[in-house]
């Protein structure tokens, strides 16, 4: 049966069989009837329209409340059925639901919704009325602990309306998580229960009940579980051969490029191209067969309709890893789809892996390969880059050649069709090269496994990801509140965090906030900060953006502030930020740090803050905040604020190992970042 929803008479039933307060209630068919049900259950009621077709009673005029009488419970019986009639000539009308008034409380939603990537999802937040205009909610990924619904319960806006607000009484806070606890098993151990609201659950200062609940099932859904997939050998990746089929002297042909990029490759290498013997002064050989020694790679740039056969040649040859560079699978539609199924039910035959096809390729600058037709390779470095977009790894590229920025590796993962994140994040995991892994994710087929196996390489290399789109289309279609509440982005969003992976906003912070924690310190042990700085205007601004970003600009103790009083001029800020003045010197700054270092048991992140000035060079300020950095195992973040007068200083900094900014905003926005993920 497809995706249907259950009457609020059986939502309520089945709810029930888990502990949740739900209100006396029955299901009439005539306004007699009505009038009998509503005394029995008790002045006054609530009638509700019952009808599959009509989802939001309340907008059909399908709700009426605060009945008081017999003839009223008459009256709403028949007012109900004509208003859903007007509403929805088509709709199926089932009878009319008479429940138990409950009292005004605190109106809260609890949600769930499947979500195609990761599975079954719960929702917490404000309710009623004001559910969508005030979206304050929150949400976990199941499986969740009670520790977690509390915290849920603990971390929305609202919260204080919970605890008692400007001289209101607490509510009850344990009834509400004993309940989250009892719905989270219910959605939990019911696989065909694939999306609900509970909207509103009022909330009293003792006890709770639910109001109103909608439940859709389907009882085709299979429920989502990570699934083991085994390593790809990591030599799969670090050919000692490649052959690129389809090369060309040709400048305009990407086999062109290809092999144009290729030419510094360390290890054999091997046109193929069947009109010519020679490409761009090697050797080309008819086929991969031809070539008479043994070929670890293939790259291939032939038209789509040819791969199929090539592959086939290719699993003949022996070739373990076949980047497919080519285009017009899937992403074509279904004759796509069709030739790529085909591509991969050949390699599979041989055991040959592949990535792509429809992708740029992989680089691995520290092994001089380089399978893309990017304008120019990159640096070697310590960070990987697996992107979902080809136009953005050439981007990425070509930016971080004027950025000084390296890689260990870089792949386009195109269409996925064998090769995906998860094996190479589990390459990257172990390449000895690399120290900070940035994801460009579009859209994640199997949520539970990538959660699995991120959330294990994030605890010994940190991992950054950019996601793009908020998945308003899926939003659209969503059925219920809750399906509109927490769009596919956010549940990205939760993803990450519970996997470790920093989300950032913007391609530029991305490489910040990996390079930060690239660095030999990784991750900063707390949020509790100092700022040191030489100028007053960038001290209040520090303040500002420590707090917009959730870093905690510490109170000096005592004896830091008496030590400091004893070192610095007598009209210094006394304070945090430390404003150590415009005329500070080289050796003001060394005393302020040894300070510091002395006492780094009560901070655990210091931000230096300099500016171009002719008392202290950049170059001055950078070996002192090194050798601040050698005193402390504590994170030290520079900022260096100007333009050229300040690259000397930055140089420096990026020599030694020390994060380096230049802009202040950015600086304390990309360690919010970070300490979103470590100390939510």
């Amino acid at each position: 049966m497809a995706k249907r929803m259950l009457s609020e008479f059986e939502s309520y039933d089945l709810l029930k069989q888990y502990g949740v307060p739900v209100p006396e209630h029955a299901i009439v068919k005539t306004a007699a009837e009505a009038s009998k049900v509503a005394e029995k259950i008790g002045f006054p009621v609530v009638m509700k329209i019952h009808s599959p077709q009509i989802i939001h009673k309340s907008d059909a005029g399908g709700v009426i409340v605060s009945i008081s009488t017999k003839q009223a419970a008459e009256e709403a019986f028949n007012k109900i059925v004509a208003n859903a009639k007007a509403y929805n000539p088509e709709a199926e009308i089932k009878g009319v639901i008479v429940e138990q008034q409950a009292a005004p409380g605190l109106e809260l939603i609890i949600g769930g919704k499947t979500d195609p990537a990761f599975g079954k999802v719960l929702t917490f937040g404000i309710g009623g009325t004001l559910v969508e205009l005030m979206k304050d909610v929150t949400l976990r990924i199941l499986p969740v602990s009670e520790e977690e619904i509390r915290q849920m319960v603990r971390e929305i806006h609202s919260y204080p309306m919970i605890q008692g607000y400007r001289g209101a009484k607490p509510r009850d806070e344990e009834t509400l998580v004993k309940v989250m606890w009892a719905i989270n098993c219910f959605f939990a151990e019911n696989t065909n229960v694939v999306e609900f609201d509970i909207n509103p659950v009022r909330l009293y200062e003792s006890g709770a009940c639910i109001v109103d609940a909608r439940i859709f099932v389907d009882d085709e859904a299979v429920e989502k579980t990570a699934k083991e997939r085994p390593f790809v050998p990591i030599e799969y990746f670090t050919p000692r051969s490649v052959a690129v089929i389809g090369a060309s002297s040709e400048p305009k042909k990407m086999g062109y490029a290809v092999m144009h990029n290729l030419l510094h490759f360390p290890g054999q290498l091997y046109p193929v191209n069947n009109k010519r013997p020679e490409v761009q002064g090697l050797k080309a050989y008819p086929s991969i067969l031809d070539i008479p020694n043994p070929v670890d790679m293939a790259v291939i740039t032939v038209p789509a309709k040819h791969v199929p056969s090539v592959v086939e040649e290719c699993g003949q040859k022996g070739v373990v890893m076949v980047v497919i560079i080519t285009a017009g699978f899937k992403e074509m539609g279904e004759g796509g789809k069709a030739l790529e199924d085909r591509v991969i039910e050949i390699a599979k035959r041989y055991g040959t892996r592949i990535i792509g096809p429809n992708c740029l390729g992989m680089i691995i600058p520290p092994k001089g390969i380089d399978t893309t037709y990017v304008h120019e390779s990159p640096k070697p470095g310590n960070i990987a880059f697996i992107s979902q977009s080809g136009a953005i790894v050439n981007t990425v590229v070509d930016w971080s050649i004027r950025q000084d920025i390296g890689f260990s590796v870089v792949v386009s993962v195109g269409n996925q069709a064998d090769l995906n994140f998860i094996d190479y994040l589990r390459f990257v995991e172990r390449d000895p090269k690399t120290k900070g892994i940035i994801l460009y994710i579009e859209e994640i087929q199997d949520g539970k496994t990538f959660m699995k196996v991120v959330s294990e390489v994030s605890k010994t290399k940190p991992v950054v990801a950019i996601k793009s789109g908020s998945s308003a289309k899926g939003q659209q279609a969503a059925s219920s509140h809750t399906g509109s509440l927490s769009g596919s982005y956010d549940v990205y969003m939760e993803a990450f965090r519970e996997s470790g992976v920093i989300p950032v906003h913007t391609l530029t912070g991305t490489f910040q906030v990996a390079e930060m924690l690239a660095t030999p310190k990784g991750y900063p042990r707390g949020k509790r900060a100092v700022v040191i700085t030489n100028a007053g205007g960038f001290a209040v601004l520090s303040s500002d953006y420590a707090e917009r970003y959730g870093i905690d600009l510490i109170s000096l103790p005592p004896k830091v502030l008496k030590e400091l009083n004893d070192l610095l001029p007598d009209f210094w800020n006394k304070n945090n930020p430390i404003d150590l003045l415009g005329d500070a010197n080289e050796k003001r700054f060394e005393q302020t740090f040894s300070t510091l270092a002395k006492y780094q048991d009560c901070w655990d992140i210091a931000f230096v803050v300099g500016f171009p000035n002719l008392v202290i060079g950049s170059e001055q300020l950078a070996n002192q905040i090194t050798r601040f950095s050698e005193k402390t195992e504590n994170m030290i973040v520079g900022t260096l604020l100007g333009g050229d007068s300040m690259e000397r200083g930055r140089k420096v900094l990026k020599e030694n190992g020390i994060p380096t900014f230049e802009e202040l905003d950015f600086t304390f926005r990309v360690m919010g970042r970070i300490l979103w993920q470590r100390f939510r």
